[in-house]
Parts: structure tokens; sequence; C-alpha cells
């Protein structure tokens, strides 16, 4: 699979923090297994947002939280950052870090 982008914004060097917490503006299908479907209204915790590259789009990773979509919550993938409102922040902290081929790795 093709890498969204060259770096990311993480909380901590292993982007195992949450940065935020977001709510969904609106439905996002994943178009590949690289992605999370999101449904307009939930809860979604970002761990990681990517720095694209001039004219790309923008793109977080982050995990469902609903109690509607059990099967969903603790996967990991992107989704467009346009399809979420940040509304809280748990660190100010961000560490810029490359990223690799696993990053978007998926079968």
């Amino acid at each position: 699979m093709d890498k969204l982008a060259d770096n990311k914004i993480c909380g901590d060097t292993q982007c195992s923090y949450v940065l935020s917490m977001a709510t969904a503006l609106d439905d996002f299908t994943a178009p590949d297994c690289r992605f999370i479907n999101i449904k307009m209204g939930q809860k979604v915790y970002v761990y990681s947002k990517l720095i694209p590259a001039e004219g790309a789009g923008v793109f977080w990773s982050g995990s469902v939280y609903s109690e509607l979509y059990m099967h969903q919550m603790g996967v990991i993938g992107y989704f467009p950052a346009t399809t979420v409102k940040e509304t809280q922040t748990f660190t100010e902290d961000e560490v810029k870090i490359p990223t690799t081929n696993m990053d978007f790795y998926c079968e």
C-alpha cells in the first residue's frame, strides 16, 4: 500500500498516547483496510496526525469509541481530518516522527 505521508505528529515517539478526542461530523466509509469507518456523531480517539505533502489530503489515525459499534473499538485506522471536529485535547506535547511502511500496511 502507498504511504499517505512521510511524517506524522504524535503525543510520544511510539504514537501510543491519545492526542485528542473528536466527534464525527459526517459518515466516512473506508476505501481500503488502512482506513476505518466512521458514523456521524461517533467519538474518535486521535492517535496521530499525518503531515500531508503539498496538495495531498489531510488524514489522522484513530479508533472509534461507541457501544453501538463494539466490533470497531480498538481498531486503529486513518480517516480524513475534515470528517471530525476535535472536542478535547489530552496532551500539548507533540512529537514529529517519520512514517514507515508499517504505518500503512494491511491485509
